[in-house]
């Protein structure tokens, strides 16, 4: 069981649904020290003025913000504290919205709201409630000191609270080229557009996230066991690459390239009879055709 964030309530209206906050992930991250490889000894961590190269130490240390290039305002901990706001225990409901309207960008990190002191009635009223509109719940929260944007949302037996980023945290469209969102203008021929369509159709599947697995950790720690077994916990060994890096495919003809995608099809719906007589990997005029994309995680190479 993850540890209790706070206890609180949603509220709307006059209804109040009292909940208790859980983080909702789990971070399952490769994570490394930094050592001394004479001694095995831990890194430590120095704060260095960048001009003098000196060291400082904490009593000399202040925050400042930089409201010019190399001019600052310096704020006092107890001013930066005084302008945090005030910690309350409620999901203040702003809004409720179409769930769609909601861009994935903006998504953050989740959080499981679950009943509290005799509150499943309600909550469950609040999350069916939810489901059957097709509506999600726009709020006003305050997690660790820190006001935030959240998404209240109906997830299977559960409500779940998304934290969202502020419109001024996602950057606009207009600070980048992209393709005209004109098909033709974009260059793109209706026969590309509708090999592109069979091809997306042909790789769909429903999605699944225990198929999917983080390779580059499962190499690690099948790594680091494998030394801990033979006893090198502090060997340091030169590793060979296990084979040459993918280059990225040369787009020569975006036909070309999709009619061989579509012609290697979807594997799990091959029969023995569609690749009888066929050479794997190969199209029709003999040469080799580009892999399909992987719909799984691909392993990672080290660097």
């Amino acid at each position: 069981m993850p540890h209790m964030i706070w206890k609180g309530a949603i509220s709307f209206g006059l209804v109040h649904v009292p909940v208790q906050l859980y983080p909702a992930t789990q971070s399952e991250k490769v994570g490394f020290n930094l050592l001394d490889k004479r001694s095995m000894d831990p890194i430590g961590y120095k704060q260095i003025n960048k001009n003098t190269g000196k060291e400082v130490t904490r009593d000399n240390i202040v925050r400042g913000f930089e409201y010019e290039k190399g001019k600052y305002v310096v704020m006092s901990d107890a001013e930066i504290r005084s302008a945090n706001p005030e910690s309350t225990q409620t999901v203040d409901i702003l809004a409720f919205i179409d769930a769609p309207d909601i861009s994935f960008l903006s998504l953050d990190t989740p959080y499981y709201l679950a009943p509290d002191r005799k509150g499943e009635k309600v909550y469950a009223l609040l999350r069916d409630a939810l489901k059957d509109s097709g509506k999600i719940g726009i709020a006003s929260v305050v997690l660790h000191n820190k006001q935030h944007l959240a998404a209240l949302i109906p997830v299977g037996p559960a409500l779940a609270l998304e934290t969202l980023r502020w419109a001024d945290e996602v950057r606009d469209f207009s600070q980048f080229k992209f393709p005209d969102e004109d098909t033709k203008k974009a260059g793109v021929t209706p026969k590309e557009l509708e090999m592109a369509k069979r091809l997306i159709e042909d790789m769909s599947d429903t999605w699944d996230p225990a198929k999917y697995h983080d390779t580059f950790r499962d190499d690690i720690m099948a790594l680091v066991d494998k030394k801990v077994s033979e006893g090198k916990t502090t060997e340091v060994a030169e590793v060979e690459e296990s084979g040459e890096r993918k280059s990225s495919a040369d787009i020569l003809d975006l036909s070309e390239l999709l009619k061989r995608s579509l012609k290697k099809g979807k594997p799990a719906k091959r029969g023995a009879a569609a690749d009888e007589g066929e050479g794997e990997g190969n199209d029709e005029s003999g040469e080799e055709a580009p892999a399909r994309p992987a719909r799984k995680t691909t392993r990672r190479k080290r660097a």
